[in-house]
């Protein structure tokens, strides 16, 4: 039953980043350039290690996004109290712009979702918050 859970995931998974997309093409972003400025809307402003570690993504690859966003004016990066600490935080630009797309995401949302019921989409949070969980504590209990 693994394997075929794991395959729906990812076929969902990748279904949702298409449509996305699709949504996000006329704001010149994609699915990975828009979670990070889902974090900042959700969280405000996040040192590049924490958005890293909150999206499971490697640092490499979020500074390489990270720059193309700061590059067309989505975000603003500064230091931090280290040096080699960056802050990053969501633009002025962004900051009128977010709350659109984010309409936009949400009906997308609704529209995927649409066959299942309230209690069906909660459920569904909930477990998908529990994959995975017990490692992602013990990751950042060991940072």
């Amino acid at each position: 039953m693994q394997n075929l859970l794991f395959h729906e995931i990812h076929q969902k998974s990748r279904l949702s980043v298409k449509e996305v997309n699709e949504v996000l093409k006329d704001f010149d972003l994609f699915s990975s350039q828009w979670s990070i400025l889902f974090c900042l809307k959700q969280f405000g402003s996040m040192t590049q290690k924490e958005i890293w570690q909150y999206l499971n993504v490697e640092a490499p690859t979020v500074t390489r996004t990270l720059t193309r966003l700061e590059q067309s004016e989505w975000i603003v990066r500064r230091e931090g109290a280290d040096k080699r600490e960056r802050i990053v935080q969501l633009s002025e630009r962004a900051e009128k712009i977010v709350p659109e797309i984010e309409k936009r995401v949400i009906a997308l949302e609704e529209t995927l979702l649409s066959r299942l019921s309230d209690d069906e989409q909660q459920l569904l949070i909930s477990l998908m918050k529990k994959i995975g969980t017990e490692q992602t504590e013990k990751d950042v209990r060991n940072d």
